[in-house]
């Protein structure tokens, strides 16, 4: 089909009115903390990629402002403003209606990212302002609005020009609105990762950001021309491989289909999905159909090869990906997620696609480069046989040494059996437990003391993971079994408590326990994390005590110097150096209360992200593993 170069008010359909966004923000965005914040530029930046897929842009720039705002600004087309069958603007109906835009118009844009056409009207909807610039026709037209309504009068209809220029694209620079989120404070770290991502995805784009915030202003151009084989190439940069990657890329059920792949020498997969540019951190259809095509054909190679007799069983899919790290990306016409923040691909088409690519094209690979194929399927053999082993320990461990762990003497249990209201603290050390199970409100809460650093369980075999007792006493606490390379046994409909909190003293040693433990839990219970159950407590650090007013407790030390300009030193000041120096109304007041105290949500924001926090989390370093914690756990948000 010719592609449509004509982008005007008869592209832009109207489903229905912009009314419920500011109501209910986590509908749309996820949430209101700052994953949900910086969802707000990767919307604007998808509508500028969606126009470099349909052949019109090449370079986005993302400019985090020193006023706290943030401008995204492309080359593309720029967004309509001629007049749309309503009798405004197009530009005006694509900001502030939702399911308003070119996506519904197939020939606008073969494939899109911003599927749903809400993403334009949502960031307004959430912006305190948000300013729009069309350069189109020679001209640069102006529209603004406030809290999503527009400031500006129309004349006619159409938008007021201000300047005249030679190129074309569209400026949005929004603020936002800080009554709905909890922070107003870009994450730069996350962005740049999002966005060096899309260039790994887009290898003709180039996307340029700019961090203006600091005295030292951060500039960094993003280009990647070898595309997903870079990304690959990156993801693995510390490892040692296997072999090296393999690329391809096809077209069936009219999808387009791309993907790369290489093995390490580890004991766990890296999988990652990606449709029309979103990373799908819950997976889905896309990448069903690429797992059970490359088992397939690597179990009959294995017999064809004989690694594989007749009397054997055939290998399982994580032997045969023990070791992999694969993307697979997919550009679909109409993808279907589950929620509008896209985690997870629901088309049946893109499991036939995705496996009818792979099918042709790893058996041209592997007929070609016959080393390489025994080498992937020595690492299935090595799986295979770790797995028989460890099968038998897991089945001794968990059927054999099954307890009750209400009566065990370390979990102090609550006493609602309603999940969706009760939390469990994991808490270090006796005395600070002994004082959590006196200050909490054991209706709802329940507290598991835990004694020094648990077990490293990337390091260790899962017999030795299952025998240590904290570990099967966290397992049996939460109720929901757990999850690793050989078969999945974890429910998260079974789970006990809405939320498992980490409660450990604010120091480095009490930022490495919460290091193993969400190592444990990404390793073996990553739904945990991605469906939003794993908090970390943040304790106060400071008790200050004036000579007159309230009594005050402080998280940080930059909160402590704010408070000591405004009191002149006319204060008694206490430090904690552990929870256990709390008495039991002093650790209710700062760190069980759901009323007053400061929980720090665990979030994976993307694939980038997600690879590099599981190589902090789980690689062999330790001290780069403490930092991250220690420093991340600063960044807190309030749970009220």
């Amino acid at each position: 089909m010719a592609k449509k170069t004509t982008y005007d008010a008869g592209s832009i359909s109207i489903l229905e009115g912009l009314e419920a966004v500011r109501k209910r923000p986590g509908m749309y965005i996820g949430s209101v903390s700052t994953k949900g914040l910086n969802h707000l530029i990767y919307e604007i930046v998808d509508n500028a990629v969606d126009e470099h897929l349909a052949g019109f842009c090449s370079e986005i720039h993302v400019t985090l402002e020193a006023d706290g705002s943030a401008t995204v600004e492309d080359n593309g087309r720029g967004v309509p403003v001629d007049l749309h069958a309503t009798g405004v603007s197009a530009e005006r109906v694509v900001y502030t209606t939702l399911h308003a835009g070119g996506k519904f118009d197939d020939s606008s844009y073969k494939t899109s990212g911003g599927l749903h056409g809400v993403g334009s009207s949502v960031v307004n909807a959430l912006s305190a302002y948000m300013d729009v610039k069309v350069m189109l026709g020679g001209e640069i037209h102006h529209d603004r609005y406030e809290r999503g309504i527009p400031v500006i009068e129309l004349e006619d209809g159409l938008l007021p020009v201000i300047g005249k220029t030679r190129k074309t694209g569209t400026i949005v620079n929004f603020l936002p609105d800080d009554t709905i989120f909890e922070k107003t404070k870009f994450r730069s770290d996350e962005v740049k990762s999002r966005l060096h991502e899309t260039t790994y995805l887009n290898p003709e784009l180039t996307i340029i950001f700019d961090d203006k915030r600091q005295d030292e202003q951060e500039h960094i151009v993003f280009h990647e021309p070898d595309g997903i084989l870079g990304f690959i190439k990156e993801l693995n940069n510390k490892k040692e491989i296997v072999h090296e990657p393999v690329y391809f890329k096809g077209t069936a059920e009219g999808i387009e289909v791309e993907i790369a792949f290489q093995y390490v020498n580890e004991f766990h997969e890296n999988v990652l999905g990606f449709c029309n540019n979103i990373y799908n951190a819950e997976g889905g259809t896309h990448l069903t159909g690429f797992k059970t095509t490359f088992t397939t054909v690597m179990n009959q190679y294995a017999r064809e090869l004989g690694v594989l007799k007749d009397k054997d069983a055939n290998f399982t899919g994580a032997d045969i990906r023990n070791g992999m790290t694969a993307i697979v990306s997919i550009k679909h016409p109409d993808p279907r997620f589950e929620g509008q923040t896209k985690t997870k691909l629901d088309n049946p088409d893109a499991s036939k696609a995705t496996g009818k690519v792979t099918g042709d094209e790893i058996v041209l690979y592997f007929d070609r480069n016959l080393e390489n194929l025994k080498k992937v399927l020595s690492c299935a053999e090595k799986a295979a046989k770790i797995r028989k082993t460890e099968e038998k320990a897991k089945t001794n461990l968990l059927t054999k040494q099954k307890y009750s762990f209400d009566s065990n003497g370390k979990l102090a249990n609550c006493e609602s059996r309603d999940a969706s209201k009760c939390e469990i603290f994991i808490v270090e050390g006796d005395s600070a437990g002994g004082s959590a199970k006196t200050a909490r409100n054991r209706m709802f809460q329940a507290i598991l003391p835990i004694r020094g650093k648990i077990l490293n369980v990337e390091k260790a075999s899962i017999d030795k993971v299952l025998a240590n007792a904290e570990i099967k006493t966290m397992i049996n606490a939460f109720n929901c079994g757990f999850s690793e390379g050989y078969g999945n046994d974890f429910d998260i409909s079974k789970l006990r408590y809405d939320k498992i909190i980490i409660m450990a003293d604010a120091d480095v040693d009490g930022a490495h326990i919460s290091t193993l433990l969400l190592t444990l839990f990404y390793r073996f219970m990553p739904e945990l994390i991605y469906e939003g159950h794993v908090y970390i407590a943040m304790p106060p650090l400071y008790k200050v005590m004036p000579k007159k007013g309230e009594e005050e407790y402080l998280y940080d030390d930059k909160a402590l110097e704010k408070y000591r300009k405004t009191h002149d030193g006319g204060f008694t000041l206490q430090r904690y150096k552990g929870l256990g120096e709390m008495d039991a109304q002093q650790l209710w007041e700062t760190t069980l209360d759901p009323e007053t105290r400061m929980l720090k949500l665990v979030e994976i924001e993307d694939a980038r992200m997600a690879s590099s926090v599981t190589e902090m989390l789980m690689g062999s370093e330790v001290p780069p593993r403490k930092a991250f914690i220690y420093e991340n756990a600063t960044e807190a948000e309030l749970d009220i």
